[in-house]
């Protein structure tokens, strides 16, 4: 398996943190996060490119999709602080050469007043370089 989470995670999280003192950022969900806003990135799928594919005895090339859910508990501009960050963390994934797949707002079911965002990315990767497709 490639595993390429950290040089994801990572630059993300901390433009988040420099932003957003207050807020919070996880690589796996978290029922009560420590802060708002409050941003998890998780890699979502990761298997190997099938078009590829060679005699190697390890993998070449995986394609891999990264979630990212957004949530704000502002009283009122929590649809436009959701987006911002957004902005902001789809300026860095297109940069890395991830698409972005889908994003929508989800009704967050646990608690009515935070508001939520959830997008999706996809690129391969050889481990070291990102590249769209």
């Amino acid at each position: 398996m490639i595993d390429i989470e950290t040089l994801i995670y990572t630059p993300i999280a901390q433009a988040i943190r420099t932003e957003y003192p207050n807020g919070s950022v996880s690589g796996e969900y978290v029922r009560k996060p420590s802060g708002f806003p409050h941003v998890q990135i998780t890699e979502m799928d990761n298997y190997t490119s099938m078009d590829e594919r060679s005699t190697a005895t390890t993998e070449k090339v995986s394609t891999v999709m990264y979630e990212v859910n957004i949530y704000s508990n502002l009283q009122t501009g929590k649809k436009a602080e959701c987006r911002n960050i957004m902005s902001l963390i789809d300026g860095m994934m297109y940069a890395r050469n991830f698409t972005r797949i889908a994003m929508t707002p989800v009704p967050n079911l646990e608690d009515s007043s935070i508001y939520r965002i959830t997008a999706r990315y996809r690129a391969k990767t050889d481990g070291t370089k990102m590249y769209r497709i």
